[in-house]
């Protein structure tokens, strides 16, 4: 390893460490200052309110994928059908908990 490269190495842990104490400050900063907030917010979303919701992204999703998959569309089609269930799964899941 190279005087150069451990060079590079420190600058980007200098910029990680310091990306880290930023984000930390600003958890303990703004944390507090968000909790009354919360307990002013409602219920949310369902499971039965956030499958539209998961299903509309999902076909989104796997449509932007169709289209920039290019030649392999038809070859790809098993795990696109696969990708398909589990990204609606997740992100309905993920909505419903969110949100």
């Amino acid at each position: 390893m190279g005087a150069r490269h451990r060079g590079d190495l420190t600058r980007l842990a200098v910029v990680v460490l310091i990306a880290v104490l930023v984000l930390a400050l600003l958890v303990v900063f703004l944390l507090p200052a968000a909790t009354p907030i919360v307990g002013t917010l409602n219920e949310g979303l369902g499971i039965r309110e956030s499958v539209p919701w998961g299903f509309g992204l999902t076909v989104a999703l796997i449509a932007f994928f169709a289209l920039v998959a290019g030649d392999g569309l038809l070859g790809e089609l098993q795990f696109m059908l696969g990708a398909f269930f589990a990204f609606f799964l997740i992100l309905t899941l993920l909505i419903a908990w969110v949100f």
